[in-house]
């Protein structure tokens, strides 16, 4: 793997940490330093959950300051359009195109933003638009969007060979959901070719 500084956003219960911590094993795998960090305060309510990965031979710190994000994958469009700010200009920007209102549009205080896609195809030349939900949602399955979403990434980071990928899941996803993971990381590639 090559040094990386990674981003994930979602809402609570889109399996980010999970994603996230897959993320961080490959890296170790491959001999990396990693650092990560955490911010999950109100995920539980349907809160932002986000997580710096920074990969490197030696990591200082897990923090990644605004323009200096390598790899952004959102779980969610809105929060990508939130966390574009911490993204390389071109950088690599991986979105599941699902739409989850926040509690400020739900109670009408608000409305959800028309311009999300624009805003980020003006940011990065380098977008993929997922539908990892639906995929997901054909596997009989939602709880494994995020694994469909690292399945479009892993296309993008031809660096690691896919037997890496494959350990990752194995080493962080319980047996009885194997098989629906492996699915749906071929599903992922499949949507990002």
């Amino acid at each position: 793997m090559h040094d990386r500084k990674i981003l994930l956003v979602g809402v609570g219960g889109q399996g980010t940490i999970l994603a996230s911590r897959i993320l961080a094993w490959i890296a170790l795998a491959q001999g990396k330093d990693v650092k990560m960090s955490e911010i999950h305060g109100m995920a539980q309510r349907g809160g932002t959950v986000t997580t710096q990965i920074c990969v490197a031979e030696k990591v200082y710190s897990p923090v990644i300051e605004a323009g200096e994000a390598d790899t952004l994958l959102s779980f969610e469009l809105l929060e990508a359009k939130r966390a574009l700010h911490f993204l390389q200009k071109d950088g690599l920007l991986v979105v599941n195109n699902q739409r989850i209102n926040p509690m400020s549009v739900v109670t009408g205080a608000a409305s959800y933003p028309d311009d999300v896609v624009a805003t980020l195809e003006r940011h990065t030349r380098n977008l993929r638009l997922v539908d990892a939900m639906h995929e997901a949602l054909q596997l009989g399955n939602s709880r494994v969007a995020n694994v469909v979403l690292l399945g479009a990434l892993s296309t993008l980071w031809q660096e690691i060979p896919g037997e890496v990928w494959r350990s990752a899941l194995e080493a962080n996803v319980p047996p009885r959901f194997m098989e629906v993971n492996h699915l749906a990381f071929a599903a992922g590639q499949q949507l990002a070719l």
